[in-house]
């Protein structure tokens, strides 16, 4: 491919779009024979970060501005050795060559908010790419889901009108070269169609391109206004299913294969690339593919936390939204257990109201599901581009989700519940609370981040989070008392989130509560072997060690199981960009 603009064609399935990432170095080499050059030497291995690459689906960050998204990418791919005014000059004036002006200041656009135009969504991700000036751009089917005229406007930015063509025949990647390729320009294939195969001429009004893929994918349409020209009408019922059924693809392809290597084209070519294969230095092996970054890790961090802060803030699904349903959750908790008294029924409304709260702490965390998953194709472009690190990525979303998502509401969600139904009146005992459901909450979505990090649909990720929660809630301590399970069951109780959680709560609240007013005329009264009047004997009941390292041993727990389900979670998301 000499330099300009390149077209790869063909049908559908034939591996355009693999062959393009094998170019680009964003395939696995795995299994792959052969070597791509760059002006005769091997690619370098941190290439795919020097190189620009706009996906088939424009993948750019809808609740920004066309101006933040191009920011975003000059300040992470640029040299740190530039200053901020002069890649914000090299943002406005790309913003001016894409002509882009109007909607500089734009939303891109989500599914809840209006955004820009699909052409000016489509030059915004060519942008992305353009900010680094790269000496080779590639692009996954630029015009896919355009209209005639946006397809033109974008074609017209990268050059006015094809140099050279690539028409790719096979669909089997392993004999590409067994198939050949014809990559060449696009008065030499007219030749080759109209003079060397005969009857297949393009016509003066028909789109030349088109015209190439009707007969490398055998479409009966091209071959029958062939035969139809050259039958006589009367013939031309009675013969039509026989001439066009005789004609294959495979027949149209070994043609063009046989009249492609005997060609005065094909032969200088073929010179051409024994020159370039002795000239090269057969010493120096490939290196593996590497990805290299321009500016330092904290550097990273600023700007991919800004990002995902503001995403989610100018994102009312996950922040207004939120906010709403906990405070309504609240609210109705209560008022269902508001006011509760310190006798029989207290016990029970207590151990009740502690048991939802951590059990609905658990099951909000299945929004979580979708941090990773929704945008997985953004993080494995931006990553595989150079953007930043996967430690940077992931360290983002887990404090933005955390702070916002977690902390924020439970606070609210304390401070509306913990009065209204009237616990423990201590400063203490309210701020023990609020951090036992802090944690609860933090390892709650550690362990959905854990689950979910590698799957690609949100449905089957919460299932998995589901089903670990149902079985979490019943070795919880409500559900059976786990003191009666049998020993080679009991071992579950460690692996539940919210058992820890609710013996936190349990000891926070019940100790030093008494629930039967004068209890040493309780006790001595017959009905003193089935009451509970104080709040150690409900714990002890329980099997729950409320000293003081009981409560602090639910904290560690929790911090730990947090710890390792992120770590699960780091791993995962780290081999995400490998196997995709």
């Amino acid at each position: 491919m000499r330099p300009g603009l390149n077209a790869i064609l063909g049908p559908t399935g034939s591996g355009k779009s693999s062959f393009l990432d094998v170019l680009a170095a964003r395939k696995d080499p795995a299994g792959l024979s052969g070597e791509v050059l760059i002006n005769g030497a091997l690619q370098p291995p941190n290439f795919k970060c020097l190189s620009g690459y706009v996906v088939q689906d424009d993948i750019v960050m809808g609740t920004l501005t066309v101006r933040e998204n191009l920011c975003f990418s000059a300040a992470l791919r640029l040299s740190s050795q530039i200053s901020p005014r002069e890649k914000e000059a090299r943002v406005n004036h790309l913003i001016s060559e894409l002509a882009l002006n109007k909607v500089a200041d734009a939303k891109v656009g989500t599914q809840l908010i209006r955004g820009i135009s699909g052409g000016e969504r489509k030059r915004t991700s060519i942008g992305m790419e353009l900010i680094i000036d790269p000496s080779v751009l590639f692009l996954d089917e630029p015009t896919t889901g355009l209209d005639a005229s946006t397809a033109y406007s974008v074609l017209l930015l990268l050059k006015r009108s094809f140099k050279d063509l690539t028409c790719q025949v096979s669909k089997d990647m392993n004999v590409l070269q067994k198939y050949n390729i014809l990559n060449t320009n696009i008065s030499y294939l007219n030749g080759v169609f109209s003079n060397d195969i005969v009857g297949y001429a393009c016509e003066a009004h028909n789109n030349p391109a088109d015209f190439f893929l009707d007969i490398i994918n055998g479409s009966s349409a091209a071959i029958c206004n062939l035969k139809c020209q050259q039958m006589p009408i009367t013939h031309l019922a009675s013969n039509f299913e026989f001439e066009v059924a005789a004609v294959s693809q495979q027949s149209i392809e070994d043609q063009l294969v046989e009249k492609y290597k005997n060609c005065s084209y094909a032969r200088s070519l073929k010179a051409e690339l024994e020159r370039i294969t002795r000239a090269k230095d057969n010493n120096i092996k490939a290196k593996c593919h590497t990805i290299t970054y321009t500016s330092s890790f904290f550097h990273q961090l600023r700007w991919v936390l800004w990002r995902t802060f503001w995403n989610l803030m100018l994102n009312p699904q996950t922040s207004v939204a939120q906010l709403a349903v906990t405070t309504l959750m609240a609210a109705i908790v209560g008022a269902i257990f508001y006011g509760v008294k310190d006798d029989q029924s207290g016990i029970q409304n207590r151990f009740g109201v502690l048991f939802f709260i951590t059990t609905n702490q658990c099951f909000s965390t299945l929004s979580a599901a979708e941090l990773f998953i929704t945008e997985r194709k953004l993080f494995i472009h931006e990553y595989t581009s150079g953007y930043y690190r996967v430690s940077v990525y992931f360290l983002s979303k887990i404090l933005s989700d955390i702070i916002t998502q977690r902390t924020v509401p439970t606070i609210l969600f304390t401070c509306v519940v913990y009065f209204m139904i009237g616990l423990k009146p201590t400063v203490a005992a309210f701020f023990i609370f609020m951090l036992t459901v802090i944690l609860v909450s933090c390892a709650a979505v550690s362990m959905t981040m854990a689950i979910s990090a590698d799957q690609s649909v949100v449905a089957v990720a919460n299932i998995f989070m589901t089903i670990s929660f149902i079985f979490m809630m019943i070795f919880s301590g409500l559900l059976v008392n786990l003191k009666s399970i049998m020993d080679w069951l009991s071992w579950l109780k460690y692996l539940s989130i919210p058992r820890y959680g609710l013996e936190a709560l349990e000891i926070n609240e019940f100790v030093g509560l008494k629930f039967c007013g004068n209890v040493s005329a309780v006790m001595s009264s017959p009905a003193a072997d089935i009451l509970m009047c104080t709040g150690e004997q409900h714990l002890t009941f329980q099997g729950i060690d409320y000293s003081s390292w009981g409560l602090w041993h639910n904290h560690i727990a929790l911090t730990l199981m947090t710890l390792i389900f992120l770590i699960i979670a780091y791993i995962k998301l780290r081999f995400i960009p490998k196997f995709s």
